[in-house]
């Protein structure tokens, strides 16, 4: 989760340089475009995002939240990546498992980079510039992907210190995905920790536009403390409109440790308004802002009161959310590999259990299944069932070799470490105890070369 300092705004009174009135970008429109401030999907239909944020690269192993979030209606999730530089890298192999659950839940993805937040004055921050090399390290994984992904190229990049560069950074930063091949729909974000109370996004807004050579990007703000009334908001919101620059509500809560944002007045305004917005956050949250949950422990069932008013009150996601054009008709991509292994993981869905074990596990012990659940060239994700004896366990121990130099280069729902050719997976607090006969799976991706035999894996308990 990220931090957000207090912010006192006395911002100047301006208004937006100009009025512009851009036109559809001249390319076929392979994916999402831009016109008159608005977003469309790639059947030209216009789309109005309505969803929440799902903070994937701290809980990887949620992938059911995909399928719950849009159960409670949403079209959209904005989902949290890493780079590497703060947070584990989520890889480009991870990324496309991403689009695919988003894809097979038929939520658009907005996909974004965490490691920027609060740069200036974050310690560990990086820039928009460092952001742009992850996006390019992993372009295999969105080139193709233009229907149903948008790229917000870094999270709240400045705190409340050294934001005079957002203009330049983002152009340039623009410039530089679009160089490299990217032709999505770019979101960018508000500096001030998203929510520009120096106004620098809302008054260079139109500059940044001007220099997406395809015209084709999107701004963000986020509404915490600083958007406390109803008058800020409509104020904040109507220049964009006015200016016909295309504007969402990247995130935004009902309370926070900065001030109370007027979350009705957000809802009211952008559904009267045709804005998108997207609340924080689906689950997860720490740092004294677990009050941002929408659920408990990701359960939909157990919806906060925070979850309740944005899926389920007035001008909520349930009553107000279209699906994107791009999804009707159409079938989810397949969870099985097709007959020529993509260079990326196929799978949509989590992967199908394994078959439990054919002869009993001894009493107070455990025993394990592993699978292969999908394959492509040069990777493969596997799945590690494991099945408590004839009484209950409080934590177990798998171990393999593999035989033909595999490795594990993610895992998720355990503690995976190599030594060698041997790959030692622990428990992780919530999944080690275990009733008796009662079972618990992990997953994992990995690499391989010339052949991948499955290994025999033991199981310990404790």
């Amino acid at each position: 989760m990220k931090k957000r300092l207090s912010v006192a705004a006395v911002a100047l009174l301006t208004v937006l340089t100009a009025v512009f009135a851009f036109g559809q970008p001249a390319q076929a429109a392979a994916g999402f475009t831009v016109s008159g401030g608005k977003l469309y999907d790639a059947n030209g239909t216009e789309f109005v995002m309505r969803g929440v944020n799902h903070a994937h690269t701290w809980y990887p192993q949620q992938t059911t939240s995909f399928a719950n979030i849009k159960a409670l209606g949403a079209n959209t999730v904005r989902v949290v990546l890493a780079s590497g530089d703060r947070w584990t890298k989520n890889t480009a192999a991870d990324v496309s498992n991403v689009i695919s659950l988003c894809k097979a839940n038929k939520l658009i993805c907005v996909l974004e980079v965490h490691d920027t937040t609060g740069y200036g004055e974050q310690a560990g921050a990086i820039t928009l510039d460092r952001a742009v090399d992850y996006w390019l390290s992993i372009a295999s994984a969105l080139q193709g992907q233009e229907r149903y992904v948008i790229v917000n190229i870094g999270n709240e990049p400045y705190g409340n210190q050294g934001y005079a560069t957002w203009a330049t950074d983002n152009a340039n930063a623009i410039k530089r995905l679009r160089a490299g091949g990217l032709t999505h729909t770019i979101m960018v974000d508000a500096p001030n920790w998203g929510q520009d109370w120096s106004f620098t996004m809302r008054d260079n807004a139109a500059g940044v536009f001007a220099a997406d050579p395809q015209k084709n990007t999107v701004f963000s703000i986020h509404m915490y403390g600083v958007f406390d009334t109803a008058a800020e908001i409509s104020d904040y919101l109507g220049r964009f409109r006015t200016a016909k620059l295309p504007i969402v509500v990247g995130e935004f809560g009902f309370d926070h440790s900065d001030g109370n944002p007027d979350e009705d007045a957000i809802l009211a305004y952008t559904q009267a308004n045709g804005i998108g917005y997207l609340g924080w956050s689906w689950s997860g949250n720490g740092g004294g802002v677990e009050y941002l949950d929408m659920t408990t422990n990701f359960n939909p069932a157990a919806l906060t009161t925070w979850g309740q008013r944005i899926f389920n009150g007035v001008n909520g996601i349930k009553s107000t959310a279209k699906e994107a054009s791009v999804y009707s008709g159409t079938t989810p991509p397949p969870t099985t590999p097709p007959t020529t292994p993509p260079t990326t993981p196929p799978t949509t869905t989590p992967p199908p259990t394994t078959p439990p074990p054919t002869t009993p596990p001894p009493a107070g012990g455990c025993t394990a299944t592993y699978a292969v659940t999908g394959s492509w060239q040069g990777g493969f994700q596997g799945e590690v069932r494991v099945t408590a004896g004839n009484a209950a366990i409080s934590g177990w121990t798998t171990r393999w070799t593999f035989a033909n130099g595999q490795t594990v280069t993610q895992s998720w729902n355990a503690t995976v470490s190599s030594s060698g050719s041997t790959v030692t997976a622990r428990n992780v607090d919530y999944n080690g105890r275990l009733g008796a006969g009662a079972s618990t799976a992990f997953g994992f991706i990995g690499s391989w070369n010339g052949s991948n035999p499955l290994p025999t894996v033991t199981c310990t308990a404790s």
